[in-house]
């Protein structure tokens, strides 16, 4: 396995008083730019704790050769949609803006996540150049672009969740049929959409795995590549068990191998 950095709670912005931070590891004995993954937690967009993922994804991907942020985003008790999508976009841009100081090619940049993490990595991937999820934190200039995205337990379609009234907080009162589609991550998969992995467990009860095999099949259909990994029996929180989440991890490092090329060459100062 390979060496590994960790440098943590480095601020990417500053939004309305409100640090946003990442933690970052790296693969400490590999030369030149690799491919770099933002990882987001989940939460039920109330929370978004990403502590848990240092063991579970962080160390794994840098091990295997990937430069992997942690990142985290406002939650419904500080900011209403689309503050969500807007610190999301700001760290992309903040990783693609420091490419050089992390070690990784800012065409390869991968965004993923877990359940409304999940969500909110889709979204990313399929928004480039939407002005309301765009916000103008992490050098507004710097592109938005992911290269691939990956979902684990996603919220792909928010039609069955943004209506409940534990969601008013984010979107208010009924919010408009307008604006649950424009949030929702099926709404853009299209044939301009970037390769796609999925890991899901067929007995989760939180986040529906039927909703992961319909974005699935309508990015198929559209002809974006796209990986989907079914685990048989397992509820929403598999991942955190040491042999599922080791299992994503690889699924994880297999996906970003196949469709996220390193072409860049880190310039030394």
């Amino acid at each position: 396995m390979t060496n590994v950095s960790i440098e943590e709670n480095v601020v990417v912005h500053t939004v309305a008083g409100r640090a946003l931070t990442v933690d970052i590891f790296r693969p400490a004995d590999i030369p030149g730019p690799v491919q770099g993954l933002l990882f987001l937690p989940g939460g039920g967009w109330q929370t978004a704790n990403r502590a848990p993922l240092k063991e579970r994804y962080g160390i794994r991907m840098a091990q295997r050769g990937y430069v992997c942020v942690t990142g985290e985003y406002r939650v419904m008790d500080e900011a209403p949609w689309p503050a969500q999508i807007q610190d999301v976009k700001a760290t992309i841009r903040w990783m693609r803006a420091n490419s050089e100081r992390l070690g990784i090619d800012p065409a390869a940049i991968v965004v993923g996540g877990k359940s409304a993490g999940g969500h909110l990595a889709l979204l990313a991937a399929g928004t480039r150049g939407v002005e309301a999820f765009e916000g103008d934190g992490g050098k507004s200039a710097v592109s938005s672009e992911v290269a691939a995205v990956i979902g684990v337990a996603p919220v792909a379609d928010l039609t069955e969740f943004a209506r409940r009234p534990s969601m008013a907080r984010l979107f208010g009162d009924n919010p408009a049929a307008e604006v649950v589609k424009a949030a929702s991550p099926i709404t853009y998969a299209n044939k301009n959409y970037p390769p796609t992995l999925f890991a899901h467990g067929t007995a989760d009860d939180r986040v529906p795995h039927a909703m992961t095999m319909r974005m699935y099949q309508a990015l198929e259909q559209a002809g974006v590549p796209v990986d989907l990994h079914l685990y048989a029996g397992q509820d929403h929180f598999f991942d955190q068990e040491p042999q599922f989440s080791t299992a994503v991890a690889a699924a994880m490092a297999c996906f970003i191998a196949r469709y996220v090329p390193v072409q860049a060459a880190v310039t030394t100062a």
